[in-house]
């Protein structure tokens, strides 16, 4: 049991990183879909994601690593690399999404 639960969990992995590193070729190779700044914003935080996101599946800590002895710069340094992640997997996945349908409705 654990095996086909580990292969599956494997191909759900495989498939959002295909689907995340499509969503930022399209990113990068063309015009985007949504407002400029928007586009300019995941442009910047796209590479910066992955690798935060590669650092904390492989530590396997916390997404959010928060306690209550935590000072405010310390709560401030947890809070962006994921609050910026978040954004840019959702401005760059909506972007790819823009540019399919775009791309299937003008077919």
């Amino acid at each position: 049991m654990s095996r086909k639960s580990k292969g599956l969990i494997l191909i759900q992995r495989v498939l959002i990183w295909a689907l995340y590193f499509f969503s930022g070729f399209v990113l990068y190779s063309y015009k985007g879909i949504l407002p400029s700044i928007l586009i300019t914003f995941s442009r910047i935080i796209y590479p910066l994601s992955i690798f935060w996101l590669q650092i904390r599946i492989k530590k396997r800590n916390n997404f959010l690593p928060i306690d209550s002895k935590m000072t405010t710069s310390q709560l401030w340094f947890n809070l962006l690399p994921v609050i910026a992640s978040l954004l840019t997997v959702i401005f760059s996945l909506t972007n790819s999404f823009l540019y399919i349908l775009e791309k299937l409705v003008n077919f």
